[in-house]
């Protein structure tokens, strides 16, 4: 790698931040975890250190800012999270944060004038690990977290809001954490694909058309439990039956349609005995697409199966929506941008959508986003055998730090270069 490469300090960057975890041997940092405290405070330091003022805000965003020509003005952000799932790998959230330091730091290097102030924004919980709830940083950082969230609770019955006052921060002042509008001129993300695309198409950056919407439901299908050797087949109320009815179903109307994908993840069986047949029946099902509408249609659809398999099975259906979340298109013009970047490193531009959640659908609503994919191998993700290269990192970060020079240099609201 040339000498002026940003992989190398990446790269040791992300082991330094693998280093802090609860658990020996993985990688797990969960929201308001003390793992995490030590995480944001590594980052800080790196902030500082590329010559940003550095601070954690009142959910414990980590942010990092360089100011524009007039104080406290509007922003082009770059962002990623620090959380990971338990027993994580190193690249996923992470890799966006400490490439949007180095990139930062390679600008100040370079002398620029900055037209605008620039952000880095390391999202306090991105994952949902913890609270079962996504996104709370950057939803608290646009003003649309929902008061209710502090009431969550964790696997020990400990809420949201008794874990941010053990962790030193107020409650109460979560609203400070959030920007008026237009405080955010643009949002940018670089995250790991997480999905086998980059790699089968053998390129290591890819252009992010859209962050997928996704709606997850709870089902319970209830029938009639009964012993396995004395009820006939011909009169059972088999509700397991009757799920994997509607398992099928699921891979049945998605397969065929491009961008459309479903999963059921969990299922319980209250029986749960050999010789009992199933009486009632629980599945989660996580339905996401690239658009709303192509989301809406497929629910509509598997609703009405649903119902008909119930029907006929002699089951009774519940459904009940534990989490909806639109769509977040990327905006035109700052992916003609990134578009450009790609282009200047030399590579052809690859656009694909992001079947993954990120926190620019949480910016989306309040200002334009774009992301930029970076190759993982085997596509595998939230597992310790996610791997980016370095030159795969490098070509990513060369990639992002051309685009900021160009946004620096022709301002957010110039016309992008003929690519």
């Amino acid at each position: 790698m040339p000498q002026d490469a940003l992989a190398p300090r990446i790269v040791a960057r992300l082991d330094a931040l693998a280093a802090i975890s609860a658990e020996a041997g993985a990688i797990t940092r969960v929201y308001l975890s003390p793992e995490q405290a030590r995480a944001s405070a590594l980052v800080l330091g790196w902030m500082r250190e590329a010559g940003m003022s550095a601070r954690i805000d009142a959910v414990g965003n980590v942010i990092g800012r360089i100011e524009g020509p007039v104080p406290g003005g509007p922003a082009l952000m770059i962002g990623s999270h620090l959380d990971t799932v338990r027993d994580a790998g190193r690249f996923d959230g992470p890799l966006g944060v400490v490439t949007g330091i180095a990139c930062v730091a390679a600008l100040m290097r370079e002398g620029v004038t900055l037209p605008f102030a620039i952000e880095v924004v390391g999202f306090a919980d991105e994952e949902g690990t913890r609270f079962a709830t996504t996104l709370i940083g950057s939803q608290a950082l646009t003003g649309a977290l929902a008061p209710d969230v502090l009431d969550r609770t964790d696997a020990d019955e400990i809420t949201v809001r008794e874990a941010l006052h053990a962790a030193g921060f107020d409650p109460a002042a979560i609203g400070r954490a959030a920007r008026p509008a237009g405080a955010i001129l643009a949002y940018l993300e670089l995250h790991i694909e997480q999905g086998p695309a980059l790699e089968r198409a053998g390129l290591p950056v890819g252009l992010v058309t859209a962050i997928s919407g996704a709606t997850r439901l709870a089902v319970t299908l209830t029938g009639e439990a009964g012993h396995a050797g004395t009820v006939a087949m011909a009169g059972r109320r088999d509700a397991l039956a009757g799920a994997a009815a509607c398992i099928l179903a699921v891979e049945a109307r998605c397969t065929p349609e491009p961008g459309l994908v479903g999963t059921v993840g969990t299922i319980q069986v209250a029986s749960g005995a050999v010789n009992v047949i199933p009486g009632r029946v629980g599945f989660s099902l996580d339905l996401r697409a690239p658009e709303d509408r192509q989301r809406r249609i497929a629910l509509a659809d598997l609703a009405v199966t649903f119902s008909e398999i119930a029907e006929a099975r002699g089951l009774t259906l519940e459904r009940v929506v534990t989490h909806d979340a639109a769509s977040a298109p990327c905006d035109p013009a700052l992916m003609a941008r990134l578009a450009e970047g790609i282009v200047a490193e030399g590579y052809p531009v690859f656009r694909l959508p992001s079947g993954a959640g990120h926190d620019g659908m949480a910016i989306a609503p309040v200002a334009p986003i774009a992301m930029l994919f970076v190759r993982c191998r085997g596509g595998v993700s939230h597992h310790p055998d996610e791997f980016a290269s370095a030159a795969d990192i490098e070509a990513g970060a060369q990639v992002l730090l051309a685009t900021l020079r160009r946004l620096v240099a022709d301002g957010l609201s110039g016309r992008p270069h003929a690519t």
